[in-house]
């Protein structure tokens, strides 16, 4: 039988390999690319909810008004609502937080007391916040200042300083209510004067803001927006700022520090997610936020209520409650303040 003979087959030519190789190549990588993009978390939910652990009026509950407005405008087919649970200093609104499906769909505005001091304050929290919150980013600062009525007829820091050591014992500081950082900054001041004050806690700062206007107390630590509209009466002074540096809303006004008391109180909000939320949503919900609060119209509608914003990365933020804790607790621990 003869032999069959195969023809040889055609030689490639090496341009089309090279051609199906790049073919190959850009394939793969499309698929690789699609597959991650499918793994990544989708980010906003229809339906995300940011709970503010403070009434409706407030400084947190404005702050999540403008963070919600600015989501909802960038994210037309997703709905951001902002839900108020009050109640225990801010305890269960964060605790929800705390509680919910770490999948983005909860999100929290909170501040140093839920954060950070309230761990000094309660024997028992239902969350813990080092473990149980995800921190995404600072969100906002205010101004707290030293106000006292006129009737004492006191101008400095260090007229108040002397009738606290002449008869503190005598004298009455308001507060927005027990451990909050206007009760524990006046606490402060009289560690640093080596006196106590009697201390009379109220509902917010309008009660507060009312006792001092009436000489029901001698003194009191609260927000500047809500003593600054009051200033033109002449009913009450602002001896000083408690922030770090002078306040650009007052900038002729002193700071506790420069006045001869070191305290120093910052009044500061947050942003925070479920412990265990994946930290793409965590990058994009604080790229999102910066980029928010860069926006004039958001400064503008911040600056109206004398709030800056103050933004942070997520180690950021944890790297501020930490160390609130270490700014309050020996204030906390030698006036043996305690919530429950």
């Amino acid at each position: 039988m003869p032999l069959l003979h195969r023809n040889p087959a055609p030689e490639v030519p090496a341009s089309l390999m090279k051609s199906l190789a790049i073919a190959a190549l850009t394939l793969a990588l499309i698929t690789s690319s699609s597959n991650a993009r499918a793994a990544e978390p989708s980010w906003p939910p229809k339906i995300v909810k940011i709970v503010v652990p403070y009434a409706p009026g407030s400084t947190p509950d404005l702050v999540g008004r403008i963070v919600a407005d600015d989501l909802q405008a960038r994210h037309p087919g997703a709905s951001f609502v902002v839900e108020n649970k009050t109640g225990a200093g801010g305890n269960i609104g964060t605790d929800a937080v705390a509680k919910a499906a770490p999948d983005g769909a909860t999100l929290g505005v909170s501040l140093g007391g839920p954060l950070a001091i309230n761990t000094l304050l309660f024997s028992k929290l239902p969350y813990n916040p080092a473990n149980d919150i995800a921190p995404i980013t600072m969100l906002t600062s205010l101004p707290s200042v030293l106000v006292v009525p006129a009737s004492l007829h006191i101008d400095t820091v260090a007229d108040f300083v002397a009738m606290l050591k002449r008869d503190g014992s005598k004298l009455a500081f308001g507060s927005i209510g027990a451990g909050s950082l206007s009760h524990l900054t006046m606490e402060a001041i009289a560690q640093r004067a080596g006196t106590t004050m009697v201390h009379i806690p109220y509902g917010g700062s309008p009660q507060a803001m009312t006792a001092i206007i009436r000489g029901d107390v001698q003194a009191a630590c609260l927000p500047a927006i809500s003593v600054t509209p009051q200033l033109a009466s002449g009913q009450v002074k602002i001896l000083a700022v408690a922030t770090a540096q002078r306040s650009r809303f007052l900038p002729d006004v002193p700071t506790l520090k420069e006045s001869g008391i070191d305290v120093e109180s910052d009044a500061w909000n947050a942003l925070i997610a479920p412990a265990g939320t994946p930290p793409a949503i965590i990058t994009q919900i604080n790229d999102e936020i910066h980029d928010a609060m860069a926006k004039p119209s958001v400064r503008e509608r911040l600056e109206t209520q004398m709030i800056e914003p103050s933004l942070s990365t997520p180690a950021g933020l944890r790297a501020r409650m930490d160390a609130e804790i270490k700014l309050w607790s020996d204030v906390i621990k030698r006036g043996d303040i305690r919530i429950n």
